[in-house]
């Protein structure tokens, strides 16, 4: 059954119903036929074999930057290009991870150094003790007790058997409740509240800093934390700062649960461990400026309007960026190699856009939608000539629908554009937001900007943020499907008499 809410339906009935969307099926078709016989896993291995990790700032950020501009510019787009956004901070790579449990029995320990912290300047040995410190009254217990210790900073966590199972689809019934939920409002925060909120934050970030400089004072080797995840997986992120007038953190590393919780216990029995450390983390501060990925398939009739889609470019460090979001990189880069090789007629601009710095907050989209079309209240001549933004950054699961980020006036267009897909399932769209991604860069300013539903697959059970985040965990069949349902978009969104409708009845 189709999954469009009789709510949601309601309100697009006005005085007089509006014509139906034309759909151009053959061309569909062709795009479908196009992206299952395509390229998209082979994209998704030369981002995550070869150009993996890409973490912003880095010189394989760079190189993988390098390699997608000359693919697309091979595939026949033009101007392909590497496009400063400004400054993003120091780069950072890590070249060897060594750590060991050498007393009193030796095993290897699998951890992973946190991003922006530095390396230990050679093998470091060192006696590993437990420490608990909440608060700063806690400092008193441990001084003088630290120097050349590899601390370990908070007891472990509990690891519950795995009951549920760590990849799924979404239900027919999920799907439902998606396509019948009204459009979510803001939350509104008081002054009061924000406040409050502010303060805590303020709060926790002083005595962080206060506690990172009490384990430099007493000379601390370096630090071991429990990270998420488990079975060997490990979730590991920043730790540093990119701010090159700051000073280096002390060593910083997540470690796995089970190694990490192996070390506590014994301490806890009253039993000695010792460790060797070897972690080499290089900065990068020739240029503290960084890039997005862009191109364009120039448009024919209406060539000064503009279609865009895209997806961030960058990753954390520990695996290689493949599900988050080498996926939806590939997804964007095959979509657009599709819509050149079969040479379809495009009226409007397709541009791609490949993002970086979106793991510290949505950084390149948002600075080039600023410097492009403006703010909400100072929108630039430009965005009147924008129709729509389309992307891709849930993992490797198929897509199922649209969000409308509460864009009524769009839901009886994406509900034709569906229609040649729900036969492999893609038949839902809803008025909720989603956030967390690029999309969200367009959305603030006022223009269309949209997330695909997808299912959840592994996403965040096993693979994002993870070690484990590599090219074996994307499902073939689904980023075919999701290549040809963005392909598809674009390439109606391209041809469309008019630009997409905007929220609460705005006309660019």
């Amino acid at each position: 059954m189709r999954r469009t809410a009789l709510a949601l339906a309601l309100l697009l009935l006005p005085a007089a119903l509006p014509a139906q969307e034309p759909v151009d099926t053959a061309a569909v078709r062709r795009i479908r036929e196009a992206a299952y016989s395509g390229q998209v896993m082979e994209i998704a291995s030369w981002l995550t074999d070869v150009y993996g990790p890409r973490l912003t700032g880095s010189p394989i950020s760079k190189q993988a930057g390098d390699w997608a501009t000359k693919k697309l510019t091979e595939w026949g787009l033009t101007n392909a290009r590497l496009e400063p956004w400004g400054e993003f901070g120091r780069g950072w790579t890590n070249e060897r991870t060594m750590v060991q449990v050498t007393a009193p029995i030796p095993f290897p320990v699998v951890a992973y150094p946190a991003a922006w912290t530095p390396g230990t300047n050679g093998l470091v040995s060192g006696k590993a003790v437990a420490v608990t410190i909440d608060s700063a009254a806690d400092f008193a217990r441990y001084r003088g007790r630290l120097r050349g210790a590899i601390v370990l900073a908070g007891a472990p966590r509990e690891v519950p058997a795995a009951w549920e199972p760590l990849a799924r689809r979404l239900t027919d019934p999920e799907l439902a409740k998606m396509a019948a939920a009204p459009a979510a409002a803001q939350a509104q925060q008081g002054p009061q509240n924000m406040e409050q909120m502010r303060a805590r934050m303020q709060a926790q970030q002083a005595f962080n800093t206060q506690r990172s400089q009490f384990f430099r004072e007493e000379g601390v080797a370096a630090i071991l934390q429990p990270a998420r995840g488990d079975g060997g997986n490990v979730f590991v992120g920043g730790g540093g700062s990119r701010d090159p007038r700051y000073p280096s953190a002390l060593p910083v590393l997540a470690v796995a649960i089970e190694h990490y919780g192996r070390i506590w216990r014994t301490l806890e029995k009253g039993i000695e461990v010792t460790m060797d450390l070897d972690v080499r983390n290089t900065f990068h501060d020739q240029d503290l400026t960084t890039f997005n990925v862009l191109a364009e398939i120039p448009g024919t009739s209406m060539a000064d309007e503009v279609v865009m889609l895209g997806a961030h470019f960058d990753s954390w460090h520990g695996g290689t960026g493949a599900t988050d979001n080498a996926a939806g990189s590939a997804v964007m880069m095959e979509a657009v190699r599709i819509l050149k090789a079969l040479n379809l007629p495009l009226q409007r601009t397709v541009r791609i856009a490949l993002w970086t710095g979106e793991e510290q907050g949505l950084l390149g989209s948002r600075a080039w939608v600023r410097n492009t079309y403006g703010t909400r209240d100072s929108l630039r001549p430009a965005a009147a000539k924008f129709s729509g933004y389309f992307n891709v950054d849930n993992g490797t699961g198929a897509i199922r629908g649209v969000y409308l980020q509460g864009n009524s006036n769009i839901a009886p267009v994406f509900d034709a554009w569906i229609k040649p897909f729900a036969d492999k399932g893609v038949k839902t769209i809803t008025l909720q937001n989603t956030g967390g991604t690029d999309h969200l860069a367009f959305d603030a300013a006022g223009l269309p900007g949209f997330q695909f539903i997808q299912d959840p697959v592994e996403y965040s059970t096993r693979t994002h943020h993870a070690s484990m985040d590599t090219w074996e965990r994307l499902q073939p069949d689904d980023m075919k499907l999701n290549a040809a349902v963005v392909a598809a978009f674009v390439y109606l969104a391209a041809n469309r008499p008019e630009l997409l409708p905007r929220k609460g009845g705005l006309t660019p």
